[in-house]
């Protein structure tokens, strides 16, 4: 009866939400970094401030900030890409993927496979991006297409496993 006891029980749930917290707070390392280096390191610019205040709210411990917020202005920072790509999913759904990567070539092959394995491709740019508009918190959709229920539940599989791609920050989406 090998792992049935409590602390097994235990070691699993713990490392299950351990690695969670790790992608997560990875996704907001690389953002805190990103906004570190457009503030030159300044903590009271309001984008990077507003990134800080939610890492905190993830209970993202005080030196990782500190350690995002320094390579941002390290020498090393200037890697870091912000790049959008854009597709149509299930339902004719416009879906717009927010990806921050230190390879523009490696993560735009890396989506495309991503994408061809859900039977998608990259649409060209601007092509879905019309139907959102940019907001402080990112995109939000100016206009909405309502999903069949096999349609919805297409999307937010391959929602989710785009998400799961450790370069992804954000990904928005027009279905209702």
């Amino acid at each position: 009866m090998a792992g049935h006891n409590k602390w097994a029980q235990i070691k699993r749930q713990k490392g299950a939400n351990d690695a969670a917290k790790g992608v997560v707070w990875g996704k907001l390392g690389k953002r805190i970094a990103v906004e570190s280096k457009k503030a030159n390191g300044d903590v009271n610019a309001p984008n990077l401030r507003s990134i800080i205040e939610t890492a905190k709210k993830t209970n993202m411990p005080k030196d990782n900030i500190e350690r995002a917020v320094a390579k941002g202005i390290s020498a090393e920072a200037s890697a870091l890409d912000a790049i959008t790509y854009e597709t149509y999913g299930p339902g004719g759904a416009a879906i717009i993927i927010d990806v921050l990567t230190d390879s523009r070539n490696r993560t735009a092959q890396e989506i495309k496979h991503l994408l061809s394995e859900m039977g998608l491709s990259l649409a060209a740019q601007g092509s879905a991006l019309w139907a959102f508009e940019k907001t402080g918190e990112g995109f939000t959709p100016k206009t909405t297409v309502l999903l069949s229920e096999e349609d919805d539940a297409k999307l937010m599989e391959v929602m989710q496993k785009i998400d799961e791609y450790d370069d992804v920050q954000e990904v928005y989406t027009n279905a209702e």
